[in-house]
């Protein structure tokens, strides 16, 4: 069946190969929302310092999790099975 609309979960665009590029959006959003609600001082100062810090603390942290995951799977899994 052929349908005329957009249908987003039986046809995704085909961007499979750009989704690390919501990566530093995501962590941004993230970082607001949750400094938004848990920074005791109002200050404007600290808040978008502690965004931007938590921001580069978890796009460092995926990206260290990325090596870590890349380096098991591709040199101790063939370690251990050898």
């Amino acid at each position: 069946m052929i349908t005329l609309a957009y249908t987003p979960f039986l046809e995704p665009l085909p961007l499979h190969d750009w989704w690390w590029f919501t990566l530093i959006p995501m962590a941004w959003f993230i970082s607001m929302a949750y400094k938004g609600v848990r920074l005791r001082e109002p200050s404007p100062r600290l808040y978008w310092r502690s965004v931007v810090v938590m921001t580069v603390q978890i796009v460092l942290g995926l990206v260290a999790l990325a090596v870590g995951l890349y380096a098991f799977t591709e040199f101790l899994v063939p370690w251990f099975q050898s």
